[in-house]
């Protein structure tokens, strides 16, 4: 199969030849995609009519997070249909090679039928967007995040179940206010539960993404760093909050895991079967891995993880032009707010563990770059820079939930931080801007409410 990249240049060829898009969303540790690599689009009849019909795009949803936050169509391979203007026509996920055929003769013909490209109309799913600062939506409770707790298994929600860690730090933040033992079984029966079952891999450290069955077996064993990387900090804090050594020794393996996704140069790959570095998932691994040197007071690990954070910082922070989502052989990718905030959280984790000013200086140069490249109308931030080129729904900037969260927390640090009376106000507009979406987060609107304490402390 022959892959086109996603650019204006692609774009305008598809409706120079005026030949639909067909786009491949998939991941270096995608099985399902792989498989699909291996079958469908190895089949003969479907490579043929795609050449004939299609232009044929791949996106990697680690190098394109944005575009994946648009077109993505429930999971891991998104196969989508587009017109030349980049509007979804629809698709779904995985087709085998037989219902491939069949699909892409039906869309085929009915963009065929269609006056000047216009889209057909289909129901599909479209990603969630803040999109407004509404102060008067209701604020989630904690009751609301532990609805869906399970008390046999542990973790939230029948199955699939997924590490959620932003529920337990929620948990812990609560036992320390009130001492309640239910805030502890909720932390101790989840993390218990992860550690010893299927989703830990004990041969080779680390932990799968997530299991396909309640009692957290039958895992999808892709181990991605942004899921180590959450889980390392929850031990740490575990360890911290409630002195069990089980919690620090499971931080001493997951650091040693973690640190072992290194980079020659500089920072974390993002998976083990990834070679890429990208900025958002090595400052949350950096950060983490520093809250495990002062738990496990390891100065070397310490040492070890400011220079290979330093070292991908060399090459992905530009003064005055934030941080690259990735760079490769000179290759950058610019322009994502997510990356900002968590490359700014992790400097702030490197100047409180050293005090060292350099590290807080560049926290607030990336904390106003942030404001200056993402403002959203009415408080908080987009997710991503409109360019000129961008095609499709990479013109509509997104509002994201979990992103204005983080940014709510982050910029109430860099208050706290710097004392620069700014960054409060602009920590509230964030939190105000994932107000409405948080009510309908289940667990997941523990961001908000921990986001929320953060920014009442001063």
């Amino acid at each position: 199969m022959e892959w086109l990249p996603w650019t204006a240049e692609t774009f305008a060829r598809a409706a120079r030849e005026r030949k639909p898009i067909l786009l491949s969303i998939s991941a270096a540790w995608c099985r399902a995609c792989h498989e699909m690599d291996r079958t469908t689009y190895a089949d003969p009849a479907v490579q043929a009519f795609a050449a004939a019909r299609y232009l044929a795009v791949r996106v990697d949803t680690d190098e394109r997070p944005d575009i994946n936050d648009r077109y993505n169509l429930g999971g891991w391979p998104t196969t989508a249909f587009l017109t030349p203007e980049g509007a979804l026509i629809g698709g779904g996920t995985y087709l085998d090679a037989m219902r491939m055929a069949g699909v892409l003769g039906q869309v085929a013909d009915a963009f065929a039928r269609l006056p000047n490209g216009a889209p057909v109309a289909h129901d599909v799913p479209r990603p969630e967007d803040t999109a407004s600062a509404d102060r008067s939506a209701p604020a989630p409770a904690a009751s609301d995040v532990f609805a869906l707790f399970d008390e046999v298994y542990g973790g939230f929600g029948i199955e699939p179940k997924f590490p959620l860690t932003s529920p337990l730090r929620l948990a812990m933040a609560l036992f320390r206010e009130t001492q309640d033992s239910r805030y502890r079984f909720i932390v101790d029966r989840t993390l218990d539960a992860i550690a010893d079952g299927g989703l830990c891999d004990a041969a080779s450290g680390g932990y799968y993404r997530y299991a396909t069955t309640r009692d957290w077996q039958l895992p999808h064993v892709e181990k991605l760093l942004d899921t180590n990387a959450r889980l390392l900090a929850a031990f740490v804090e575990a360890a911290s909050t409630f002195g069990r050594e089980a919690d620090r020794a499971r931080a001493r393996r997951l650091a040693d895991f973690v640190g072992s996704l290194a980079s020659d140069r500089g920072g974390y790959v993002s998976s083990e079967a990834g070679t890429r570095v990208f900025a958002a998932s090595t400052a949350r691994a950096a950060g983490a891995l520093l809250g495990a040197a002062e738990l496990l007071d390891d100065r070397s690990l310490a040492q070890t993880t400011l220079r290979q954070f330093e070292g991908f910082l060399l090459s992905a922070y530009r003064p005055g032009g934030g941080v690259a989502h990735f760079v490769d052989a000179g290759e950058r990718f610019n322009g994502l707010l997510g990356d900002q905030i968590a490359t700014g959280e992790a400097l702030l984790a490197a100047y409180a563990l050293t005090g060292d000013e350099p590290y807080r200086m560049m926290a607030e140069e990336v904390g106003h770059y942030a404001l200056r490249a993402f403002p959203a109308p009415g408080g908080g931030f987009v997710d991503r820079i409109v360019e000129e080129r961008d095609v499709g729904l990479l013109r509509e900037p997104r509002t994201p939930y979990f992103e204005n969260c983080d940014a709510a927390a982050f910029f109430a640090g860099l208050d706290r931080a710097s004392r620069d009376a700014t960054f409060q106000g602009v920590a509230q507009g964030a939190l105000d801007r994932a107000r409405p979406a948080a009510v309908v987060h289940g667990p997941d609107a523990a961001c908000w409410l921990l986001a929320a304490r953060d920014v009442a402390i001063r």
